[in-house]
């Protein structure tokens, strides 16, 4: 190893590594590379922890494991592969989830350094809260693709994971989904909404029927269609899908007449959904189209099997191939347990073809361009490709920052960003000039932590304010919240304690306009105050969310009343301090100016680097980068990000060097 070999290291470094704790979080594409990194460079001891097992698709890319080894947990075989290159190092494995109760603050303090590599934004931010609780370095990584990004998350030096907003995961609403699909996207998810009715974990949620509730379907949508029988009662006998399919024992014709014919028709009599789109068309299962849109015939078509678009008519076919298969394997499971379920596997042959062949079918009816199998695996896995030597590079970066931590040379420690194309100085490891200093308006690492709801006191629940705002948006485990002043407990992390108010609003309960939350997650030894603001809950036909989370309560002034403070203030003041504001502004604004350009010119570089024709097709995503491009660290206004698929609006201030 590097440390038995002298002149390798220098001595002071070389003692550092052997005497080090490394946790390493995540035993994936980076993982792996890292956990090789680290044995070979003599780290003496190791821990590695990991809740996946291991998939036929890791094995192209995840060196340490092999095709004998599917199935098992990546930590543990990971460990055993690692050592075989070298037995004197002290590895130990967990088959756990990082964000587990276990795992909490005197297991990170522990470590003299922790690196990340994970691929989902909920496990990286518990694991930033958790390194800045312990006051330990963290080194954050991930690749998309060709890119990727090594940096260095230090309380009170580094800004940390949760600084800078990060982009909301592409959601897409019920009625979109159900009713006016317009991009494949939309058909791929209705697909997989459609195995789960069928042949998986049932959620109402997950309807794939019209949507009568759309706010756009007119009032009398579909007199006859509405036509169903009543009970003695007179009440409606709703039937789930899974019961009706099982019914006609999953017969591929009524199936296919039920989903593509009729639910197009009824779709047909909302009259106003189609006012300013082009309707669907039904399909008959006896008349499918045998050709494929832009090719005479389906065998004319360039490129590998996986990579051609089915005709309509190929389509029919494997719908009724695959619905066969999976039905049968749904009665073979359920003869063990009724309870029992499939899950859909995009590497699952029989239910990848199920989706595609759906997808593709409901593209047609609605006039959307079809996907080949391989796209619709791509998309309906939510896949961006996995790239070993991006992997590779990523990890080597990594361990370099650790020598450096090691070294106590933190400054050293600048973010590290590697490019598709070398940069004007011929680049591809592209690195900041210094460490990101934190961003004092930050939530989460500020010396005092404060955010601001914006929401309907009178119509959000408590319920709702635990699981929409805490721990989705706030990324918090286990929050206990009290009303600063009364010292009221509404939510408890001690179960059944405050059960009793989920269902009330927040008003009932004494939260209005002006009311101050002391939120404590004791899981991420993290606490967040909060300021509740009232602000009226948005129409049905309007798109604001439902509630804002703000880093600074003035971002919800109006424009003109806050430039009319700037110039009270100004006005207030002697002619030295009005120049210094005048000075600041100036600056602030070329600042801007620079920053705008910087970010065209990179844009514009990016879009002109692109390579779609990869030589490597590889079909799954490892580790997802939070930001694959250098930041920007001119000084920046206040700025608003409403992204189209949130269902927030954060509002902060970027940080100033």
């Amino acid at each position: 190893m590097a440390t038995t070999v002298t002149g390798v290291f220098r001595e002071e470094l070389r003692d550092a590594i052997l005497r080090s704790k490394v946790l390493v979080v995540g035993a994936g594409g980076i993982g792996c590379e890292i956990l090789k990194n680290l044995v070979m460079s003599g780290f003496a001891d190791i821990e590695i922890i990991d809740l996946d097992t291991i998939d036929v698709s890791n094995l192209n890319r995840q060196f340490l494991f092999q095709k004998k080894h599917v199935g098992k947990s990546k930590a543990s075989v990971a460990r055993e592969t690692a050592l075989t290159f070298n037995p004197d190092v002290k590895v130990i494995h967990y088959h756990d989830s990082i964000t587990s109760s276990e795992f909490g603050l005197s297991f990170f303090k522990r470590f003299t350094v922790v690196l990340n590599a994970l691929d989902n934004r909920a496990a990286r931010n518990h694991v930033n809260r958790m390194c800045l609780a312990a006051d330990v370095p963290l080194i954050e990584s991930g690749t998309a693709g060709y890119e990727g990004q090594v940096e260095l998350i230090k309380k009170g030096l580094s800004q940390c994971y949760e600084c800078t907003p990060k982009a909301a995961q592409k959601t897409y609403p019920g009625c979109t989904i159900r009713n006016t699909p317009s991009e494949p996207i939309h058909c791929i998810v209705w697909a997989k909404h459609l195995f789960n009715q069928l042949f998986g974990e049932e959620d109402p949620d997950q309807d794939v029927s019209p949507d009568t509730a759309d706010p756009e379907a007119t009032d009398v949508a579909a007199e006859g269609a509405l036509q169903t029988e009543h009970n003695d009662k007179g009440n409606i006998d709703r039937v789930s899908t899974r019961v009706w399919a099982q019914s006609c024992d999953y017969d591929p014709e009524k199936l296919f007449a039920k989903l593509f014919h009729d639910d197009i028709k009824y779709l047909l009599s909302m009259d106003n959904l189609w006012k300013k789109r082009r309707a669907p068309m039904p399909l008959n299962w006896r008349e499918l189209p045998d050709g494929v849109a832009g090719c005479s015939k389906e065998i004319n078509q360039p490129g590998l099997k996986d990579q051609q678009r089915w005709s309509i008519s190929k389509c029919g076919s494997i719908f009724a191939d695959s619905l066969k298969n999976l039905s049968q394997a749904l009665k073979v499971s359920q003869e063990k347990s009724l309870d029992n379920h499939l899950v859909w596997d995009k590497d699952d042959q029989h239910a990848m073809d199920f989706v595609a062949a759906c997808a593709n079918i409901r593209a047609h009816i609605f006039g959307i361009p079809q996907k080949s199998r391989f796209d619709i695996k791509s998309m309906a896995g939510n896949i961006i490709p996995a790239i070993a030597t991006t992997n590779a590079i990523i990890a080597g970066m990594v361990v370099l920052h650790a020598f450096r931590v090691l070294e106590n040379n933190l400054r050293a420690c600048r973010s590290v960003y590697l490019r598709l194309k070398m940069n004007h100085r011929n680049q591809l490891l592209v690195p900041e000039k210094a460490v990101n200093p934190p961003n004092p308006q930050c939530y989460v690492c500020a010396p005092t932590p404060q955010a601001v709801l914006a929401v309907d006191t009178s119509n959000m629940t408590i319920k709702e304010l635990e699981e929409l705002v805490l721990k989705n948006r706030l990324n918090m485990i286990a929050p206990d919240v009290m009303i600063d002043g009364t010292g009221a407990v509404v939510i408890s992390s001690e179960e059944g304690e405050t059960e009793s108010n989920n269902d009330k609003k927040l008003e009932e309960l004494g939260i209005r306009d002006g009311a101050i939350l002391k939120v404590d997650d004791f899981q991420q030894n993290y606490s967040l105050t909060v300021f509740v603001v009232y602000r009226e809950k948005p129409g049905p036909k309007d798109d604001s969310p439902q509630f804002l989370i703000l880093a600074d309560k003035n971002a919800l002034k109006p424009k003109d009343e806050e430039e009319e403070e700037k110039e009270e203030k100004a006005s207030t003041s002697n002619g030295q301090n009005v120049t210094e504001i005048s000075d600041t502004a100036k600056k602030r604004k070329n600042d801007s100016a620079e920053t705008e350009i910087a970010t065209k010119k990179r844009k514009v570089e990016i879009d002109n680097n692109t390579d779609n024709n990869d030589d490597i097709c590889i079909i799954d995503n490892d580790d997802e980068p939070h930001d694959n491009l250098p930041k920007l660290k001119k000084s920046m206004p206040r700025k608003r990000k409403l992204s189209e698929d949130t269902d927030c609006l954060i509002v902060c201030d970027d940080h100033n060097d």
